[in-house]
Formats: C-alpha cells, sequence, structure tokens
C-alpha cells in the first residue's frame, strides 16, 4: 500500500480533483485492495507541503492523464487489444522503469473498466496543460492504435475527437498522424506544408516545426518525457530531409 499510495499521491497534482479524480477514486475504490482516497491525499498534501503547491501540470499528472486517454483509445474498436495493453506497459517501463510502471498499469486495469468522458477529462486536462504536453499526449495515443499493425478508422475517429477537445488544431492533428503513415505526402503533412510549397515555404516551416516540437518544451514534465519528445522532433527531421533529398535544395 505505501509505495503505491506514495507514488500516486506524490506524483498527482490536477489530476486529482476534477472527473479524472473521480476515476481514479473508483479505480482505487474497486480495484486495488489496502488504499483509500484518503491515503492518497494525505501522501498528496505531504508532498505539496514539500515542493510547493502547483497548478501547472508535471510528470505524474502528464502520467495519469496518459492512462485515462489511453484506456479510451484501446476501447474505441469495441475489444481490448494484447499488443495495445503490451504497448502501453512498454511504454512506461521505458519512460519511468519497471517498478513505477507497475504502479501505473495497476492503475490502468482499473481505468480501462471505467467508462469515461472524453469530453470531460480533456475539459480539465486542457485547463493545466501547456500545448506541447498537449501534443504529445496525442502523439502517444497514436502510438498506442498503431501498436496492432494499423490504426482502425474508429481509433483515428476516437483520437482526432480527443484532439479536438484538448483545442488541438486540425493542423496539428494531421502532421502528428502523419508521423504514423508511409504516404507520399506523409513528409509535408508532417511539416504543415503542401506539396506545391516553395523551396522557401519549406524552410520556413522546418523552422517553425522544429520550434513547435523542441523537446525543451517538455522540460517541466521531467527528463524522461524530453526524451519521449524527441520522437516527434526526429520526425520533422527525417521530413524535411526526405523533401530535401527530393528537391535538392
Amino acid at each position: 500500500m505505501g509505495k503505491f499510495a506514495k507514488w500516486l499521491g506524490a506524483g498527482a497534482g490536477f489530476t486529482m480533483g476534477g472527473p479524472i479524480g473521480a476515476i481514479i477514486g473508483f479505480v482505487v475504490g474497486s480495484f486495488i485492495d489496502g488504499v483509500s482516497v484518503e491515503d492518497l491525499k494525505a501522501e498528496q498534501r505531504e508532498y505539496q507541503q514539500n515542493t510547493g503547491n502547483r497548478s501547472q501540470a508535471q510528470s505524474g499528472d502528464f502520467e495519469i492523464s496518459l492512462l485515462v486517454l489511453a484506456s479510451i483509445v484501446i476501447k474505441a474498436d469495441g475489444r481490448i487489444d494484447q499488443r495495445e495493453l503490451d504497448f502501453v506497459r512498454q511504454y512506461f517501463v521505458s519512460l519511468y522503469g519497471k517498478t513505477r510502471a507497475n504502479n501505473a498499469f495497476k492503475l490502468f486495469k482499473g481505468i480501462v473498466k471505467k467508462d469515461v468522458s472524453a469530453r470531460q477529462v480533456c475539459i480539465q486536462i486542457r485547463e493545466y496543460m501547456s500545448h506541447s504536453s498537449r501534443l504529445q499526449l496525442l502523439h502517444f495515443l497514436f502510438g498506442i492504435a498503431q501498436a496492432d499493425g494499423h490504426v482502425a478508422p474508429i481509433e483515428e475517429e476516437t483520437i482526432h475527437k480527443i484532439s479536438y477537445y484538448l483545442y488541438i488544431s486540425d493542423r496539428d492533428f494531421t502532421s502528428i498522424r502523419a508521423m504514423f503513415e508511409q504516404k507520399s505526402e506523409s513528409a509535408y503533412e508532417i511539416l504543415e506544408i503542401e506539396r506545391t510549397a516553395s523551396d522557401s515555404e519549406i524552410k520556413q516551416a522546418y523552422r517553425k516545426m522544429v520550434k513547435k516540437y523542441h523537446p525543451d518544451k517538455l522540460v517541466g514534465l521531467g527528463e524522461e518525457h524530453v526524451k519521449m519528445g524527441k520522437q516527434k522532433f526526429q520526425k520533422v527531421q527525417e521530413a524535411y530531409e526526405k523533401i530535401n533529398n527530393e528537391r535538392g535544395f
């Protein structure tokens, strides 16, 4: 009980309240023995007394938001695919190590059994998370959807709905979606430009996307998320190099 309560209570800030907090309370009360919501809140109070109260999202809030949104995407096609569950577990192991990942997955197994309102949780997330953090959430969700080999239309539709609720533009949505596709237009879509764009427009778009997806924008979430943010950054660089090789500018 102690380790789990410390992990969740200390790691959570804004996600311990609102609709996400209600989901956590349900899971803890129904699926996790020996832990109570009071335990979590006590750990949270102790953590905030030691570190100072905070209103902006940090690593623990991002982690919980990932789990909640992942549960929505995984259930979008009416079934829970083991490959998608394995992707979530492996992602968390690569980010946080096995011990913290095991705690996260314990929570996740309860979350997937709960009906979750995408709109309500997204309203809560967008109030506290930066645009860069919300883009990182979207990138993760596409990774889940593709874990079984392809992104099903209903999964894409669900992620698109989530992006709408998170106030992510269609251009940003298309850019991140293109990072998981192998189409002739993917490089241009990643840079948010048309194939007819001039060389100077492509260079300008590249500089803009480098700034938007730079991993340093995720520093507030912790070094582990900066590392994962480099994946999007690398995709932007690869897209520019592909167009550069085609055009020779």
